[in-house]
């Protein structure tokens, strides 16, 4: 099975509006497609988001530059603060899925499906895209295959 993982791109600074309706910036949707095009021709069966605004405005620009006709799904579980662990339960039962998602939960969840646990955390830009190699999305089982930044 393989998990990419991606950051949203830039975002309006902080305090601007609520964080889960800051919307992404003219340079973070540039970031957006650049990281879109690395993922042209690989195997996606679904794309996952958060419900912040930055996220699904990412996913939809990814789904359109890749003509993926399946709706984006938006869940809970991809919002910053969710538990890289309840993460994980959630790709028991997918295959070759897009996260669309925030720090710290895409740093913690990298960390933690390729070593067990969240002490070591891996630094991840905006719209920096992280693809995950293992037959189960477990702790400590996953392989990190690549991660590039636009």
């Amino acid at each position: 099975m393989k998990v990419w993982v991606l950051r949203h791109g830039e975002a309006e600074p902080y305090g601007s509006r609520p964080d889960s309706e800051r919307a992404l910036t003219p340079h973070g949707c540039e970031e957006a497609l650049r990281s879109a095009a690395r993922l042209i021709g690989k195997p996606l069966t679904a794309i996952y988001a958060s419900p912040y605004l930055r996220a699904q405005q990412t996913a939809q620009l990814v789904r359109e530059a890749l003509g993926f006709v399946p709706e984006i799904r938006t869940v809970e579980w991809l919002t910053p603060d969710s538990r890289p662990q309840a993460v994980a339960e959630q790709l028991a039962s997918v295959d070759n899925v897009l996260l669309v998602s925030h720090n710290p939960l895409v740093g913690n969840l990298l960390g933690f499906l390729q070593h067990g646990h969240v002490q070591e955390p891996v630094a991840v830009r905006t719209a920096g895209l992280a693809e995950l190699e293992g037959e189960w999305p477990l702790a400590g089982l996953m392989k990190l295959n690549s991660l590039q930044h636009p």
